[in-house]
């Protein structure tokens, strides 16, 4: 490859890039990869004071969507696998989830809303994706229609919509 002596000489033809095929050389073929499963989606974490719980609500938003689901963790208990809530674990499962649109996460009871509330008032320092919030939603109702709102590709503010629409909805 030829050195240009021109004001844009770092601007070579595409045909002398390294890169290029050499002539009468066949173009070398485009590699497949399939394109991942839930590439490009929001994730969703559900926290629940029991890891069975979670995985269960968790078992259900999946089973009811159609298609290829989007990332859903479950995250429950404590780090001595108790009841309760860890700001650890719920971290974690936001990383494992994250594909780079967001993550949403939805809570069961009180005390995992506030364990969640902290984990994100300091977000950065638990190595938290961007962005990642908390729907003010039902358990299981929110989880099922924020599964599969981020499953037919809805952005994070669908997803948050989708899952707190679930308290409008009445059972009589």
């Amino acid at each position: 490859m030829e050195r240009r002596e021109d004001p844009r000489a770092d601007v070579i033809p595409i045909s002398q890039a390294p890169s290029a095929p050499h002539p009468g050389e066949p173009e070398p073929e485009a590699p497949r990869h399939p394109r991942p499963a839930g590439l490009g989606r929001v994730g969703v974490v559900l926290v629940s004071h029991s890891q069975r719980l979670a995985e269960a609500v968790a078992a259900l938003a999946v089973g009811l969507t159609t298609g290829d689901p989007a990332a859903v963790a479950a995250t429950g208990g404590s780090l001595a696998d108790g009841l309760g809530t860890s700001a650890v674990l719920v971290a974690a499962a936001a990383r494992r989830v994250d594909q780079g649109h967001g993550v949403a996460v939805l809570a069961d009871l009180g005390s995992a809303v506030g364990t969640v509330r902290a984990l994100l008032s300091d977000a950065d320092e638990h190595g938290l994706p961007f962005p990642v919030r908390l729907a003010d939603a039902p358990f299981v109702e929110g989880a099922v229609a924020a599964v599969a709102t981020a499953s037919a590709g809805g952005d994070l503010t669908a997803v948050l919509d989708a899952a707190e629409e679930m308290y409008r909805q009445r059972k009589l």
